[in-house]
């Protein structure tokens, strides 16, 4: 017998955002140590994440990338590889590109990822606000702009005032994520 089709709950109809799915992905290093602590080393693990998720056919949305953990809003395109390579890429090639910045060759740098398939629009926009704003969280910088590897000043820039002031209206106080770093 084949496989019943999943039904959505009648009286609360699931808000999908798109057929190919936008995720939330957050990574940490072995340990939550700070391997990427140096402006170089943030620098080359944001490079390699914005090239290789254009070049694997993900939207990046939004990112913030620190010396021990990430987290970026994706959008899949059509044709986008599956998400496990992407990050198995991203992984392999940010570690063996640590490893030779720092000179410390086969240490291994990630420990792990999660991913959360947004599919509410309001979980999606506190999840972008969340990750513009993570430098904040962290300390790192007083206005989410000024931290530089992140995509806040790249968010500002490009919407427009109206939806910069709407994204960032969303709480986030109650988005569920690994951040304990």
């Amino acid at each position: 017998m084949g496989e019943l089709p999943k039904k959505d709950w009648p009286h609360a109809p699931v808000h999908r955002i798109d057929e190919h799915g936008i995720y939330m992905v957050t990574a940490a290093t072995l340990y939550k140590q700070a391997l990427f602590r140096t402006p170089e080393a943030l620098d080359l693990l944001q490079e390699l994440l914005l090239e290789l998720t254009k070049r694997s056919g993900w939207a990046l949305e939004a990112w913030a990338v620190f010396a021990n953990h990430y987290h970026f809003v994706a959008r899949s395109e059509m044709h986008a590889v599956p998400l496990n390579q992407l990050i198995r890429e991203l992984h392999s090639r940010s570690a063996i590109a640590l490893n030779k910045l720092m000179a410390t060759p086969g240490q291994r740098v990630w420990y792990n990822y999660w991913d959360t398939l947004l599919t509410y629009e309001r979980s999606y926009l506190a999840r972008l606000n969340y990750v513009h704003q993570n430098a904040v969280k962290h300390g790192l910088v007083a206005v989410a702009n000024q931290y530089r590897w992140c995509s806040a000043a790249w968010f500002e820039q490009v919407a427009s005032p109206a939806q910069v002031k709407t994204i960032y209206s969303f709480k986030t106080d109650r988005v569920n994520v690994i951040d304990d770093f």
